[in-house]
């Protein structure tokens, strides 16, 4: 069904010792919708996803995965049900190939199915030309640009066959070619693949450019939510994040 609720967060909360990372957020992300995700550093914004995966488990609230409490599911049984992500920092693996790379999405995918190794190499180059690294397969990752990196973890996510993806900062450190290929990409998945994308991004063309709702944390709290535009014209937005600079 179009547009039902796949991902959603009640009251998540966060605390590291006697500071509160996440303070009562809540948030949804419906079937085939780009969710933008804003805020100054130190908003929380990472650590919701680290908390939406597990990787930091929550210190209460609560996270549902198309009506299933996964609140306490282990990081890769998350990934297993259909919820992958990239890195603020990328995490590739530099002395592996980029096929080899996203073949361990292949084999480590949604619903733990058996896949040959001939199948997984086959469904890593499709996934390579996917991303834009036609040939690259075989090019080691230490070798390769930042773009291209980001490139390959995107494809290494796709491979475990995500319903929800989680994207951290995918533009950071593009120039504006490469930022245009990975909107035009991000736009490519929700249309052709309709893959569900939760994305954290300071690059506001970005942002701005691909979501359908933006969603605003300051210090924790969930301070908008609303259409790109209405997010843009936010006046405690323009005050905490945007700055007066910043035009529609």
């Amino acid at each position: 069904m179009k547009g039902e609720i796949v991902l959603e967060g009640e009251k998540v909360t966060k605390y590291f010792g006697g500071l509160a990372a996440l303070k009562d957020v809540d948030f949804y992300l419906r079937r085939g919708e780009i969710l933008g995700l804003i805020g100054p550093n130190g908003s929380g914004k990472t650590t919701l996803f680290n908390c939406v995966t597990n990787v930091v488990p929550p210190s209460s609230g609560v996270i549902r995965f198309k009506g299933e409490d996964i609140t306490k599911c282990k990081p890769f049984n998350i990934c297993l049900k259909g919820i992958s992500r990239s890195y603020q920092r990328v995490r590739v693996f530099n002395n592996l190939s980029v096929v080899e790379n996203v073949m361990v999405g292949v084999f480590y995918g949604k619903g733990g199915k058996s896949v040959s190794m001939k199948e997984a190499k086959e469904r890593a180059r499709e996934l390579a030309g996917y991303v834009g690294l036609e040939g690259k397969e075989n090019v080691l990752c230490k070798n390769l640009t930042l773009a291209d990196q980001k490139k390959v973890e995107l494809a290494r996510a796709l491979a475990t066959e995500p319903e929800v993806l989680l994207l951290d900062e995918i533009a950071a450190g593009l120039n504006p070619t490469e930022l245009k290929e990975v909107m035009d990409l991000i736009l490519k998945l929700r249309g052709e693949r309709e893959i569900s994308i939760f994305m954290v991004e300071h690059v506001m063309k970005a942002i701005m450019g691909v979501s359908d709702r933006i969603i605003v944390l300051n210090f924790g709290n969930k301070i908008a939510e609303g259409s790109p535009r209405e997010i843009a014209t936010n006046k405690e937005v323009i005050n905490v994040y945007l700055g007066e600079e910043y035009v529609w």
